[in-house]
Parts: structure tokens; C-alpha cells; sequence
């Protein structure tokens, strides 16, 4: 249904109906099932999540592989590379939201709702509440909702640091990569760049998986470490799963480049994990930041 060639009239590509959405909301069902219920003590919830995700990423494969098929077929015109731009850009902005919602949640409690706490219309109900961020480290006693076990804070060094190095170098060289794919370099010089840009996004995620072992067995830092703790948890913690996501994109567009797809002019499916990718730097400068040093 696409015709782009030279002295033809281009149509817009329409796909086959497709399954791939509904098997997707069917997996992506069992995973919000299987957490909801997990984290309210539910032992069964983690077998959901996996059979949830596990389905999920089964579905993508399938779902991902038609559309490599339709793009090397020559079935993507203009209108399709546009259409793509302007879905992952709204992508994009969604997780902007998403991550916002934390970092303003995380300012919150510590700009006002602890100040608030500790202040004198609540010294009666509380009289041993100091508003001091976080509760439960030293020199903080006892918050308003029960009793929290002394931990450590998190310090910028050395971990995060190491992974911020990480990350930034990880966007040089797929910004390197790029470059040398847009310029029509051997594409032996392209894989190498992409290759060490995947190993850097693997490393990143052994490093924090040690910082989280060290949190939890050295520090006495746990998810249920007060609103610290959870809102350290759920920030590092999504964030590195968006790292996982985007090493899995970066590595099937590797393995892509391999097979010798991409072209100096056509390579949106490289692109659009680049953007993924910077987005995840950025998130993390932010984290970096604002969890680590303030």
C-alpha cells in the first residue's frame, strides 16, 4: 500500500490489523495486578509480575520485528518517518512527566511537608518531632507516622559519581556513533562506538544493583526507610529500569547495524533510541542532583 518511488505518487502506509496491542494490555494487566498486590503483602503478586512482563516483552519482540520488516520492505515513506518523530517525541514527554511528578513529590515533603510538621501548630500532637530531612538519619528522631530505623543517607561518592561518569561517557560515544553513521563512515567504525555505548549502559546497571546491596546491608536503607527511602527507592529505581530499556534499545540497534540496516539518510530507529537514551543522561543529572547532593 506504499509506492515511493521515483515519477510514482507516495501513499501513506497503512498497516494490517494487528494483534500486538491487545496481547500487550493483556501482559501489561498482569503486571499491574501482580504489583498492586505484591507490595500489600500479596506473595503471589511477583509471579504476576513476571508472567506479566515476560509476555510484555514477548509481544514487543513480535511487535518490534514487524516493523523492521515493514522498514527494510521499503513500506515507510516521509509521512511514516514523520508519524514516528512526532510519536517518540510525545513518548518523551510523557516520561518528562512522569520522572517531574517524583522530583516535585521528593521537593515537597522536603521543602514543606517536613517544615510543616516540625512547626508549632503541630508540637502538641508530635512534641518529639524534629524537622530535620530525612527522618530516621542522625540527629532525626521519631516521624509523626511511627517509629523509622536509623539508616544512612546517601552520599554522591563514589557509586553515583562512578555511574554519572558512566552515563556521560555513554552519550559521547553513541553521539560519536551517530555521527559516523550520518557521514557514511565504515560501519565496523559505527559498531565499535555503539558496542562500547551498550557496555557502559550494562556496567551502569551492575554498579547501581552494588549500590543498592550496599544500601540495604550497610546502611539500613530500605524501601521502608521513611518517605527518604521511598522516594529514593522509586526514583534510582525507575530510572535504572529506564536504563535497562534504553541498553535493550541500543543493543537491537547494534545488532540492526550488524545486519546492515540504517543508511546515512534513512535511520530513524537509531535516532529514536538516541533521543531515549540522552533523555535517560539527563534524568539522571537531575537525580544526581537533586537525591545525592541536596
Amino acid at each position: 500500500m506504499s509506492s515511493n518511488a521515483p515519477g510514482t505518487t507516495p501513499h501513506y502506509f497503512v498497516p494490517e490489523p494487528s494483534r500486538h496491542p491487545a496481547f500487550a494490555a493483556f501482559g501489561l494487566f498482569f503486571v499491574i495486578l501482580g504489583a498492586s498486590n505484591w507490595i500489600n503483602g500479596g506473595e503471589w503478586g511477583k509471579f504476576s509480575v513476571l508472567f506479566g512482563l515476560l509476555w510484555l516483552f514477548w509481544v514487543l519482540f513480535q511487535w518490534f520485528r514487524d516493523s523492521v520488516r515493514e522498514s527494510e520492505g521499503g513500506q515507510y515513506g516521509r509521512k511514516i518517518d514523520i508519524s514516528y518523530r512526532w510519536s517518540m517525541s510525545w513518548f518523551i514527554f510523557s516520561e518528562v512527566m512522569f520522572f517531574g511528578a517524583f522530583f516535585t513529590a521528593l521537593w515537597w515533603m522536603r521543602s514543606h511537608s517536613v517544615p510543616a510538621l516540625g512547626g508549632l501548630d503541630n508540637a502538641l500532637l508530635w512534641p518529639d518531632f524534629k524537622a530535620v530531612w530525612p527522618s530516621g538519619s542522625p540527629g532525626a528522631t521519631a516521624s509523626p507516622a511511627g517509629i523509622v530505623e536509623p539508616f544512612e543517607v546517601m552520599t554522591p561518592f563514589w557509586l553515583p559519581t562512578i555511574n554519572t561518569a558512566l552515563l556521560l561517557t555513554s552519550g559521547v560515544t553513541l553521539t560519536i556513533a551517530h555521527h559516523l553513521l550520518r557521514d557514511n563512515a565504515p560501519r565496523g567504525k559505527v559498531l565499535m562506538w555503539m558496542w562500547a555505548t551498550v557496555v557502559l549502559g550494562l556496567v551502569f546497571l551492575f554498579v547501581q544493583g552494588y549500590e543498592y546491596y550496599h544500601a540495604y546491608v550497610g546502611m539500613n536503607l530500605k524501601l521502608t526507610s521513611g518517605a527518604y527511602g521511598s522516594t529514593f527507592f522509586m526514583l534510582t529505581g525507575f530510572h535504572g529500569f529506564h536504563v535497562l530499556i534504553g541498553m535493550l534499545m541500543l543493543l537491537f540497534i547494534t545488532l540492526r547495524l550488524q545486519k546492515g540496516h540504517f543508511t546515512a539518510d534513512r535511520h530513524f530507529g537509531f535516532e529514536g533510541a538516541a533521543w531515549y537514551w540522552h533523555f535517560v543522561d539527563v534524568v539522571w543529572l537531575g537525580l544526581y542532583v537533586l537525591v545525592y547532593w541536596l
